[in-house]
């Protein structure tokens, strides 16, 4: 059971995932785009692109949240207390790598495929990737969340850049699914009084 930390949790650990497996690779590999880092950033920091510091960073930007289109049906868990309310997401990301100094194709081309080529080798984030989050939603130990590379069109994608300000550069696209928010919610105020009220209207 997942609460409403799950969704920054499962950007963070995304971009935890792959800082740690860079970090190793780069002690070995001398082709491998350093320094560089992984991080989960707001539509603010996109935005402010000169003032963010993004240089030498690969950003991971959820531009999306949607309801799962298998489970769009399903609002409650029946049996459980109160029958909770019950959330399916699926996160859109956009992951773009920064580069200030603006040195060419090559550093841009090869940090981004390899960040590709860490994804699709490890498409299910288990409990083992989950965790690495700072936040603490709660998940238990067999969720897992999928993660797949979506093919927008040029149209969609320029059209976020056009309304997020900076100028448009080469961006990769995933989704991540399901992500389950089930845990209890906190309940409102409760009743304790009930007022009725009485007219008499007469004769009919």
């Amino acid at each position: 059971m997942a609460d409403y930390q799950a969704v920054f949790a499962v950007g963070d650990a995304i971009a935890k995932y792959l800082q740690n497996n860079h970090d190793a690779q780069a002690t070995t590999d001398t082709n491998l785009v350093t320094p560089v880092t992984f991080k989960l950033v707001s539509s603010a920091e996109i935005a402010n692109e000169d003032t963010a510091k993004l240089d030498k960073t690969v950003s991971l930007y959820l531009h999306r949240i949607t309801l799962n289109d298998n489970f769009r049906a399903m609002t409650r868990l029946h049996d459980s207390p109160g029958e909770q309310p019950v959330l399916f997401l699926d996160l859109h990301y956009l992951i773009t790598y920064w580069d200030a100094a603006a040195e060419g194709a090559e550093a841009e081309h090869k940090i981004l495929v390899w960040t590709m080529q860490q994804l699709r080798s490890k498409p299910i984030l288990d409990s083992s990737i989950l965790s690495l989050s700072s936040a603490t939603p709660g998940w238990d130990g067999t969720e897992a969340v999928q993660l797949v590379p979506v093919d927008m069109s040029l149209e969609d994608i320029l059209r976020i850049w056009d309304a997020l300000g900076p100028r448009y550069r080469l961006t990769i696209s995933y989704l991540a699914r399901v992500v389950r928010i089930d845990q209890q919610v906190t309940p409102g105020m409760p009743v304790v009084a009930t007022r009725f009220t009485y007219q008499d209207r007469g004769d009919s």
